[in-house]
């Protein structure tokens, strides 16, 4: 246990993190069991040593963080280490990588009802289904979700500002004051593309090539998380990868599934659990009409962000598609997003209609649709155009 209080230490007191994640304070942290997803690479590690020294002393015995691919782990139960942890008077258990521990929502629904002044904060894989495939913590786990970077968190990290988020509703009522007082402090179109390119997740901090980062990245995605908890068998991964590239190729895609299952070698059904496997570990997002959803056929499959585009696709990048990309994957947070016609038109909250428009394309403009565009300030004389990085600051 000294081993492990004296690891959380060194953590805590060397971690770096220059920009402090909206979803600290959306927690209810009182909550005493409460899961975080997300992508690999995208800060689960960090966010929980975040909240170690946010909330606690370093070197105080109330908080500790474990790593369960401790190899001691092969012999001891976590129900073990959290009964002496607990008997110590610890109060918060941070627990990561918890989904390559067995029994880990038999061991976790244990410690809920034996160690009950005892709050557990654990990490898990995007593509794991917490409440719906776990009965055991299923209707006592809180779970969250941690996002990769927005555009505002990345503005905030390259500027050093404090920009606050605002809500959609609020982007549709004062866009105009909003982009004026962030226009004011910063030019939000320097930072842009360069966000689109590499900004959406946290290790373009290291001093690595971030795009040999991210397919390395989402390769371990595909054969760990996705083959590891959807239990495949690894002969499948192959057909797997051949599917996100196609519809990487084709992006926004529209899905054929009968001749994606030509492609790849496989039967529909397969091909659509495949699909919401690819969605569930964030490497795509599937566009619904209104009121339509999985197992139903999608409108449109995107790469969850365009930090992916680029990367699947390095010669050539259409931009539409880019900034499509974009503004559905920032959208996803709290809004109901929904493919209108075969158009390329995203309904929001079953109220707005947007297309995702170019300027010069101003003479198409209707005045039944909201036009997000590349432009750095709202137009004054088109009142439906709103520009598209004002999308990036919804978290």
């Amino acid at each position: 246990m000294e081993a492990f209080y004296r690891t959380h230490k060194y953590l805590v007191t060397h971690l770096g993190t220059p920009v402090r994640r909206g979803l600290m304070d959306e927690v209810d942290w009182s909550q005493r069991l409460i899961g975080i997803k997300g992508c690999r690479e995208i800060g689960k590690t960090t966010f929980l040593l975040s909240y170690a020294r946010e909330y606690f002393a370093p070197d105080g015995r109330e908080c500790l963080y474990v790593n369960l691919n401790n190899f001691i782990f092969t012999e001891r139960t976590l129900t073990d280490f959290a009964g002496e942890f607990y008997a110590a008077g610890g109060k918060v258990l941070l627990i990561d990588q918890i989904f390559k521990y067995p029994n880990w929502s038999r061991e976790l629904r244990y410690c809920y009802d034996h160690y009950t002044n005892l709050r557990i904060v654990f990490t898990g894989s995007s593509v794991m289904r917490i409440k719906e495939e776990n009965h055991e913590v299923g209707d006592i786990v809180a779970p969250y979700y941690l996002r990769g970077f927005s555009f505002r968190e990345y503005l905030n990290l390259k500027t050093g500002l404090d920009l606050q988020p605002f809500s959609f509703d609020m982007l549709m009522r004062d866009r105009h004051l909003i982009a004026r007082d962030i226009c004011d402090q910063v030019n939000p179109g320097e930072y842009f593309h360069d966000y689109l390119h590499h900004g959406f997740y946290p290790f373009f901090l290291e001093k690595r090539n971030y795009s040999e980062n991210l397919l390395k990245m989402m390769n371990m995605t595909l054969e760990v998380d996705v083959l590891y908890i959807r239990q495949i068998e690894q002969r499948y991964l192959p057909k797997l990868r051949r599917l996100l590239y196609l519809i990487s190729q084709n992006e926004p895609c529209t899905l054929n599934i009968s001749q994606l299952s030509k492609d790849i070698g496989t039967s529909r059904a397969t091909v659509m659990n495949y699909l919401k496997y690819l969605k569930d570990a964030r490497m795509i997002t599937l566009l619904y009409p209104r009121g339509e959803e999985f197992p139903q056929k999608p409108v449109y499959a995107y790469l969850y962000n365009p930090n992916l585009l680029h990367v699947m696709n390095r010669q050539t990048q259409d931009e539409r598609t880019v900034n499509e990309a974009f503004f559905f994957n920032q959208l996803l947070k709290d809004n109901r997003v929904n493919a209108y016609d075969r158009h390329n038109s995203f309904l929001v909250n079953d109220r707005y209609l947007f297309r995702v428009s170019y300027p010069e394309a101003r003479w198409k403009v209707s005045p039944d649709f909201y036009y997000a565009v590349d432009e750095v300030e709202p137009p004054l004389d088109e009142p439906n155009c709103i520009p598209l990085w004002m999308f990036g600051f919804l978290y």
